[in-house]
């Protein structure tokens, strides 16, 4: 079980000494995973937990406000993300006016070795501090005297593309998700709990779940087929994450899920939709019954791809 922290003195207390990685981990892409191997490895060969500093908000988002690009990943996706991965703690870094304008050495002496850092691990380009003025070179300078080790890990690269969480933005706009697929490992993912929603899919003959999200900000949009996992369960399904343009005119984002040959009530479940190929980007029609019959042809495109495999 993974242990989240909200203090550097909990931490602390809890974990005793640490190896850290710092990041916003956005994505959690195979750039990511090659950083969070080399964490567990050094973690393992010190013989103590593996830590790793998420920011909350991410700093674009505390810059940036609603003007930052969609995340990615919402914090419990990360932390379930990490807890897979085998990392042992979290802890979750409030980034605010204070610490937007902490100086590195700062940020050094009383957050990462105040947690009892022994070794750090970032990627190559890491920065960090005020105006973003820390780097590698400044943790290396302050290593020894503080008594840590720094480990910079090199970019991932993938049909001579860096992999990085704006790559991975721009496939999901395009709605490419054999490519994003392969800059992740794995499909792309949101989960959340099944709110009660408007009931207009069960009027039109095709009962879907709404599915809550933290954010109103998407980084992809249209009709996908999908894979929705709901406790352990994997069931077949067409999902539709946008703002339903038919139905709306409010710019009020959604994730509405049909499932394929299911039958029951999902209410309060929390379910993960992992998208695997888009259909179609959003459309407003004219009228509820040509949304009905393009459900129906999405289901039938679904089936399709289902059968012949992914």
């Amino acid at each position: 079980m993974i242990q989240v922290f909200h203090s550097v003195t909990a931490a602390r207390t809890a974990l005793g000494s640490c190896v850290v990685t710092i990041g916003k981990y956005d994505g959690m892409h195979l750039g990511h995973q090659l950083i969070l191997r080399q964490l567990k490895l050094e973690a393992a060969q010190l013989k103590i937990p593996s830590l790793v500093i998420l920011s909350e908000p991410q700093p674009e988002e505390f810059f940036a406000g609603a003007a930052a690009p969609a995340r990615l990943n919402a914090f419990h996706d990360k932390v379930a993300f990490l807890a897979g991965f085998g990392m042992d703690a979290v802890y979750c870094l409030r980034f605010d006016q204070e610490t937007s304008r902490k100086l590195p050495e700062d940020f050094v002496s009383q957050t990462l070795v105040g947690l009892g850092m022994k070794a750090i691990v970032v990627g190559e380009d890491f920065r960090f501090g005020h105006e973003r003025k820390g780097s590698i070179a400044t943790l290396q300078q302050m290593s020894e005297a503080a008594g840590f080790t720094v480990t910079a890990v090199p970019h991932c690269l993938d049909k001579d593309e860096r992999i990085s969480s704006t790559l991975v933005r721009n496939y999901l706009e395009r709605g490419d998700c054999k490519r994003v697929r392969e800059c992740l490992g794995r499909p792309y993912a949101i989960s959340g709990k099944v709110i009660a929603g408007k009931k207009l899919g069960r009027q039109l003959g095709f009962p879907t779940a709404n599915v809550h999200m933290g954010s109103n900000k998407l980084p992809l949009s249209g009709v996908f087929v999908v894979e929705v996992v709901d406790a352990g369960v994997v069931r077949q399904g067409v999902a539709s994450i946008g703002y339903n343009p038919t139905v709306s005119d409010a710019k009020q984002a959604s994730l509405e899920v049909f499932l394929l040959d299911y039958e029951g009530d999902l209410y309060d479940s929390v379910l993960t939709v992992n998208f695997l190929h888009k259909l179609r980007n959003e459309h407003k029609y004219d009228t509820l019954a040509q949304l009905q019959q393009q459900m129906a042809l999405d289901v039938q495109d679904a089936r399709k791809f289902f059968g012949a495999g992914k």
